[in-house]
């Protein structure tokens, strides 16, 4: 992995995106999910809630760094609240 310049937490995080699309794929397989309507405005299924929690944990992140000095770890908590909240009522 060094012709990537891996560091421990990139890799880290890539292993954690990679685990949760598996187990959307196996819980699809197991149980096949159906669309539904929460607060986003449109009809979604766990697939889409889970890409739209993923899309918008990076926008937090994002901003997080661009807005304020603090440490990453509250973007964190609050990406993963964000990514709770929208596959729960999303």
């Amino acid at each position: 992995m060094e012709w990537m310049a891996w560091t421990l937490p990139t890799a880290i995080f890539f292993i954690v995106i990679a685990s949760m699309l598996v187990a959307m794929t196996i819980w699809q397989i197991l149980s096949p999910s159906i669309p539904r309507r929460g607060f986003l405005p449109i009809e979604t299924t766990r697939g889409d809630r889970l890409f739209i929690g993923l899309l918008g944990s990076a926008y937090i992140h994002i901003a997080w760094i661009a807005l304020t000095s603090l440490s990453l770890w509250i973007a964190l908590a609050i990406a993963l609240v964000w990514l709770v909240v929208v596959m729960r009522w999303g």
